[in-house]
């Protein structure tokens, strides 16, 4: 008879297993993001920007919002006027659409050009009618006015000098 006996084999588990310490870091990270401080207290927050009003402008009265000394950014396209403020970089001063800021935009956007004489120069005359433009300078004025309206907020209308909706002002 085998008088040997079979030895034993002892496992001894330690707490500190690799799985037990993936537990607990996890175990940690969620603790720790949910007892943490909030960040977003009233003090942290933004100020609210004012409210904007509809109004009717006329050219000399819109002038002013060309993006100089911090002023809001507006331009007009077909009698329409756009708050633009968010693409200070491409409408305000420096940007390449500037000269359109504080104006109305409309034969410029159509004609595909930023050049001064696109603009009306007589801000006391009448607005431009673009009734000389063909088919093609429509159609991409129609497509500019487009992405205004889903990009910019219209904040208010452009009236001649002398119209009877300026005079209410």
């Amino acid at each position: 008879m085998d008088t040997t006996s079979p030895t034993a084999v002892v496992e001894v588990q330690t707490i500190a297993s690799p799985i037990n310490l993936i537990l607990l870091a996890l175990f940690l990270v969620l603790a720790y993001s949910r007892l943490r401080p909030s960040s977003s207290t009233p003090a942290s927050l933004p100020p609210a920007p004012a409210p904007t009003v509809f109004r009717v402008f006329t050219p000399p009265e819109l002038l002013p919002f060309n993006g100089q000394n911090n002023a809001p950014v507006y331009l007009a396209v077909r009698g329409r006027v756009f708050d633009v403020s968010s693409g200070r970089n491409f409408y305000g001063p420096g940007g390449p659409y500037a000269n359109f800021a504080g104006r109305d935009a409309s034969r410029g956007l159509a004609c595909g050009s930023f050049d001064e004489d696109m603009l009306t120069e007589d801000l006391q005359g009448p607005l431009d009618k673009l009734e000389d433009l063909g088919g093609e300078e429509m159609e991409a004025l129609r497509g500019w006015e487009e992405r205004f309206t889903e990009k910019y907020l219209v904040v208010g209308k452009l009236v001649p000098v002398g119209h009877a909706e300026a005079q209410k002002e």
